[in-house]
């Protein structure tokens, strides 16, 4: 179980941040319930996360779900074009978790392009002609171990499993398979820049009636289409490094390994990959002493792995959301 080292949050804070991966829109009224608390020190606690730890509850469309595809980018680049390339990726909508590795001279991307034909447009158009990218290594992501609407700070165990019961959102049956319609863009849109936005905002920016609105958006989170995600600084709760790791596996012990790797407590995402390595983890620490620690121990312990390959990350440009050079 991770333990919070913070000199300025506490067990509650990494509760609420639990209870908002557990239901992002969930009210303030419930979370107070549940957590024991006031709504006003619900309310409180949250400003001081937006304010102090980078917090922001977004809508995410779940590209797994929704049958498209991820790819994670290896950029490695003239050591002064990387900054400049990264925010310019940074600013595109269908790109997340970037990254500056290997001294500043390598990025690390996933995008999951929305539309058909965007991926072309950004390999095989955009990236080979800039001219400070020296190389392009592109691998697909073929299945999920964690990550996605599994957030990391669950982690902490900071909630019991009756408190996240009773914060679960009652989300009705998905009719069919998880699919977005062109008249979700404005509510999607709406939903991406505040994941909380109340139902009155909601129905001004689609011009739909509230009821419609209720009804697509539990429609769209019961499908599984889209989540409600959280993103924070990590750094605030005492973990001031990550790491992408490329794992090598053999091909029968792929599976094994990246379930083994999803419950790890240094793990926050973990995927299945098409390309030279075979497993693709970010990994979240407490410094490269945990680092080092981490690699030869539960990583190196576990059977099937023949080679790994440890990016630390010099400065995180993107998670969910951009908000510009540091």
């Amino acid at each position: 179980m991770l333990e919070l080292e913070s000199d300025t949050l506490d067990r509650l804070d990494v509760q609420l941040l639990s209870a908002l991966e557990v239901d992002g829109r969930a009210p303030f009224s419930r979370i107070a319930a549940v957590l024991g608390v006031s709504d006003q020190t619900v309310a409180r606690r949250y400003r001081r996360l937006c304010a102090e730890a980078g917090l922001r509850v977004v809508a995410v469309r779940d590209a797994e779900r929704l049958g498209q595809d991820q790819w994670m980018l290896r950029l490695r680049c003239a050591p002064d074009g990387a900054t400049v390339i990264a925010d310019a990726l940074a600013k595109r909508p269908d790109t997340a978790w970037i990254g500056l590795a290997s001294g500043g001279t390598e990025i690390v991307c996933m995008t999951r392009p929305s539309r058909p034909g965007d991926h072309d447009d950004l390999l095989l158009g955009k990236l080979p002609r800039t001219p400070s990218v020296v190389e392009i290594r592109a691998q697909q992501l073929l299945h999920r171990f964690y990550g996605g609407p599994t957030g990391w700070v669950r982690k902490f165990r900071a909630l019991s499993e009756d408190q996240v019961a009773a914060l679960r959102p009652a989300l009705p049956e998905a009719e069919g398979p998880a699919r977005l319609e062109p008249e979700d863009a404005p509510l999607l849109a709406a939903l991406e820049r505040d994941g909380r936005a109340t139902y009155p905002e909601l129905q001004r920016a689609t011009g739909r009636s509230e009821s419609s609105v209720k009804r697509r958006l539990a429609a769209l989170l019961g499908s599984g289409a889209v989540y409600i995600d959280v993103e924070y600084r990590a750094e605030v709760l005492g973990f001031s490094r990550s790491a992408v790791l490329w794992i090598t596996t053999t091909p029968a012990a792929m599976h094994s390994v990246g379930q083994a790797l999803a419950a790890h407590d240094e793990v926050a995402s973990a995927a299945a990959t098409a390309g030279p390595s075979h497993v693709v983890v970010t990994a979240v620490l407490r410094d490269t002493a945990h680092l080092y620690a981490y690699l030869s121990g539960p990583v190196g312990r576990l059977e099937g792995v023949q080679h790994v390959e440890a990016m630390p990350f010099l400065r995180r440009v993107k998670q969910l959301t951009y908000v510009g050079p540091f």
